[in-house]
């Protein structure tokens, strides 16, 4: 068993994740390459330095504490050679304003469950529990199996928010111990989800259909993208998956923000996408067309 896992956050009091109070276990780590992606920090399964020139002071601490020369000074102004970052997080330590942020820390299963069971009273008032999302939790599966099967033995009520592309049999050894799955579901066009996504829909789909067909509980999560996965066709067949899927309980929709994109550009990733904005008018309009093919709920998540 891997009883350690890359963690970039434990969101305490999270209301948007399933039922109730939770707390979100966030693992790095995913199989998909979302344009839109308001979590760009997840994709890879390793620690991540985080730069944000405009906190900078250009102190020279940083240079002073990098093992590898990661950070010098050049007429007053700081230049970050990310290829020669090592993410051992020391220049992130000594960094007064937080222009520098280590993304991802090495946790246990003990650890993380510890951070999981103080909440539990809010838990038990609210019917909520845990909910282990990322990135893709099952990147990270001798983990996530080990972290849900403490959990549910702990009697924590259980999510996996996932995007459905890991191996059939994982999915089964997890069945046990996962009272709720938030399925992903970024695009009903295959053409477009392997474009948008770098991942065929095809064994998405799999994997949600096997999922139903073993009886536990789903609701879909579909992020709604202006112009590119809100066609009236695509919107219909959401309400009609659904519809025709009696495990899945309720859509929610998720809004395209543009919280990714600052993410990235402390990434250095300079290309990253950006959508319009997704009203409200927006958004409203995507639910009506869902709910026209479904007397399911069909809700902003």
């Amino acid at each position: 068993m891997n009883s350690q896992a890359i963690v970039f956050d434990i969101q305490k009091f999270s209301l948007h994740d399933g039922p109730g109070i939770r707390t979100t276990v966030f693992l790095k780590g995913c199989p998909l390459r979302c344009l839109w992606c308001h979590n760009p920090e997840s994709w890879t399964a390793r620690p991540e330095l985080l730069y944000s020139p405009g906190k900078c002071t250009r102190c020279g601490k940083c240079a002073a504490v990098c093992p590898n020369r990661a950070h010098s000074f050049e007429a007053g102004r700081h230049v970050f050679a990310r290829n020669l970052c090592l993410a051992c997080g020391k220049c992130a330590d000594v960094c007064p304003t937080g222009a520098l942020e280590l993304c991802g820390q090495y946790r246990t299963i003990e650890d993380v469950l510890a951070a999981v069971l103080a909440d539990r009273p809010f838990y038990q008032n609210s019917g909520g529990g845990m909910t282990l999302s990322g990135g893709e939790p099952m990147a990270q599966f001798a983990f996530t199996e080990a972290l849900l099967r403490a959990a549910s033995a702990n009697g924590i009520h259980t999510a996996l928010e996932t995007c459905g592309v890991a191996p059939w049999q994982e999915f089964q050894n997890i069945l046990p111990f996962t009272d709720l799955f938030l399925f992903d579901i970024k695009s009903l066009d295959a053409e477009k989800h392997l474009q948008f996504t770098g991942v065929p829909l095809a064994p998405v789909r799999r994997t949600l259909d096997s999922l139903a067909a073993a009886g536990v509980k789903i609701i879909l999560r579909c992020p709604l993208i202006p112009g590119m996965n809100d066609s009236q066709p695509e919107l219909a067949g959401i309400g009609e998956l659904a519809e025709n899927l009696p495990a899945v309980s309720e859509v929610q929709v998720e809004p395209y923000h543009p919280l990714g994109q600052s993410k990235a550009l402390r990434l250095g990733l300079s290309d990253y996408y950006a959508a319009p904005f997704a009203t409200q008018e927006f958004t409203l309009a995507c639910i009506a067309a869902i709910q026209r093919h479904t007397g399911k709920s069909v809700r902003k998540s």
